[in-house]
């Protein structure tokens, strides 16, 4: 048997990268793709459809990529998105609006790259900017039949404090909002 050196060895690098509006179609494409990805085969195909259109139309996205008060970043490996996360403060928080809180309003990552720490690399940026921010706590919503993500937060140390009532077309979806408190 022979064994390749470890300086032989290419070590792939996930990278982190602020998304600007030059960005828009990639976004919009990993926007569309990892949604259907993690929620189409538990709802109607006309609700997804109409949500993807209007969720991820290319001004909905340009609205938000231009908010002082919203951050997009991709993940990307070898130059390919596979990732990304968006965060915001003040009056662009979706519901609490405490200027001591970051909301961290999407993560979403390829299925194909789950369970390969890419959604734990944009966590932790969504934590660093939070730091940065000097926030108090972080917050976010997580779809109550999303068990995988529910863990995920729970195992950050974040905890459920409330619910909301997230709309996918005429479908009414329960949220739990969860919160972690900054040291």
């Amino acid at each position: 048997m022979e064994f390749t050196p470890l300086n032989r060895i290419k070590m792939q690098q996930i990278t982190v990268r602020k998304i600007t509006t030059a960005d828009i179609i990639e976004l919009q494409n990993i926007g569309k793709l990892t949604f259907a990805e993690t929620f189409s085969s538990e709802n109607s195909e006309a609700n997804m459809k109409e949500y993807l259109e209007n969720g991820f139309s290319k001004e909905k996205l340009t609205a938000e990529l231009i908010d002082q008060n919203a951050e997009f970043y991709f993940a990307e490996l070898d130059g390919k998105t596979i990732g990304y996360l968006k965060i915001n403060v003040g009056q662009s928080q979706t519901e609490i609006k405490d200027k001591n809180a970051l909301e961290i309003e999407r993560i979403y990552v390829l299925k194909k790259f789950h369970g390969k720490k890419v959604g734990q690399i944009l966590y932790d940026k969504a934590i660093e900017l939070a730091k940065d921010k000097n926030m108090e706590y972080v917050w976010l919503g997580v779809w109550e039949q999303n068990p995988r993500a529910i863990r995920f937060y729970e195992k950050n140390g974040f905890v459920a404090f409330d619910k909301h009532v997230f709309k996918l077309g005429n479908d009414e979806q329960t949220d739990i909002m969860m919160k972690l408190k900054m040291e």
